[in-house]
């Protein structure tokens, strides 16, 4: 089969010909917009799943949505060591850009004078010009240094400047389980207080099993702040749809035995139905697509994965790291109690600590509950056994 014609695309974040069984997650987002425009409240949303399962995917699709509907938006990843506050004021740069035009309102002035004084916050050599006149234009106040009030300024200026276009502030955020606790303490407020002023402002994040138990940490209402949906495998029918689908669309089809095969291989898993669809469209010699075909196709999908997908994060970790992966692998993907991990490796459960902490700070694991710890990504325990290093 022709690779240029390939419909499969597996890759981080990589937008799929076609995006199934998240019919859920894509309603409620477009409920909150639409709350949003007619002038009511809307619940910011919180998505959480393993790695590979399109959380990325679907925060891109929120992003394309709002981008659609004229709203303003800033999409980010989290990442250890960078600001929240910086990655947020370049990413709502460009779309200031172009809200700035000749005959906008005053609020609208009043948002651009305010997203100058949040740069300044940050980067005092840095200047933006908006092309407009700002001189004595009301606005400013985020360059307090305080977080909180300096986003919470931002965004509720924002807000009313979206107001003056009838649409509303987006602000999405992915890895947001690495945000700095005092981060996600700000965020929890800043959406709090703008949920009770009805600001025309909806907030997604993207994360980790262990993102909501963070938030809940972080403010006790959280639960009730967020609209909370768990990412995972896809459905049977959900799963043939993402196989099928794009191939039909090409004029391909899958033969009964071969689409069985790799949906058993995949486990639902959207990155990995994208993996093994691609792999056996090119290895195929012409449409129907055989069990021979999809059984070549998941050996090179599974070479793919092992030197990719798995090794990346295998290779990251230390040696003592990889012990305790190993120790952890026994329980397949499960989840693994610290006390079993320790007695395994001959070692306490304090004394392993460091390493722990390292391996969730690299996001190889995380801790689903207290005193447990599981993979990030799932068949993880297929790969680690097979490891001799």
């Amino acid at each position: 089969m022709d690779p240029v014609t390939n419909p499969y695309s597996p890759g981080a974040g990589r937008l799929p010909m076609a995006l199934v069984g998240r019919e859920t997650q894509l309603k409620a987002w477009h409920t909150a917009l639409k709350r949003v425009e007619a002038g009511r409240d809307a619940q910011s949303l919180v998505l959480y799943g393993l790695r590979g399962v399109g959380k990325t995917v679907l925060l891109s699709r929120f992003a394309r949505i709002a981008e659609d509907a004229h709203w303003l938006v800033a999409r980010i990843e989290a990442k250890s060591g960078s600001s929240m506050r910086d990655m947020v004021g370049e990413a709502f740069h460009g779309p200031l850009v172009d809200l700035a035009r000749p005959g906008v309102g005053q609020r609208v002035l009043k948002a651009l004078k305010t997203a100058l004084s949040f740069k300044a916050s940050y980067d005092t050599s840095g200047v933006w010009n908006f092309g407009v006149d700002l001189r004595d234009v009301a606005g400013g106040g985020a360059d307090t240094g305080v977080f909180e009030s300096d986003l919470s300024k931002l965004l509720r200026d924002l807000s009313e400047a979206a107001a003056d276009q009838g649409t509303g502030v987006a602000l999405l955020i992915d890895e947001a389980q690495d945000l700095p606790a005092k981060e996600l303490i700000a965020l929890c407020a800043i959406v709090h207080a703008a949920n009770q002023r009805q600001d025309r402002l909806v907030v997604a994040l993207a994360g980790l099993p262990s993102l909501p138990r963070r938030l809940s940490e972080a403010k006790s209402y959280a639960e009730r702040l967020f609209s909370y949906h768990g990412i995972g495998a896809l459905q049977p029918d959900d799963a043939r749809r993402a196989l099928v689908d794009p191939a039909s669309d090409e004029d391909v089809v899958w033969s009964g035995g071969a689409l069985d095969k790799v949906m058993a291989e995949a486990g639902g898993y959207p990155y990995f139905l994208q993996q093994y669809g691609q792999d056996t469209w090119n290895v195929a010699a012409e449409s129907p697509l055989s069990p021979a075909d999809a059984e070549l196709g998941i050996a090179h999908g599974r070479a793919a994965l092992d030197t990719g997908f798995f090794r990346v994060r295998w290779d990251r970790a230390t040696m003592a790291e990889k012990n305790y992966l190993r120790a952890m692998a026994i329980d397949d993907d499960e989840g693994s109690q610290a006390g079993n991990i320790a007695v395994r490796l001959g070692k306490t459960v304090k004394s392993l600590g460091p390493i722990r902490a390292s391996l969730i700070g690299k996001g190889l694991i995380y801790s689903p509950v207290h005193g447990v710890v599981a993979y990030t990504v799932p068949a993880m325990a297929t790969f680690v056994r097979q490891q001799d290093d």
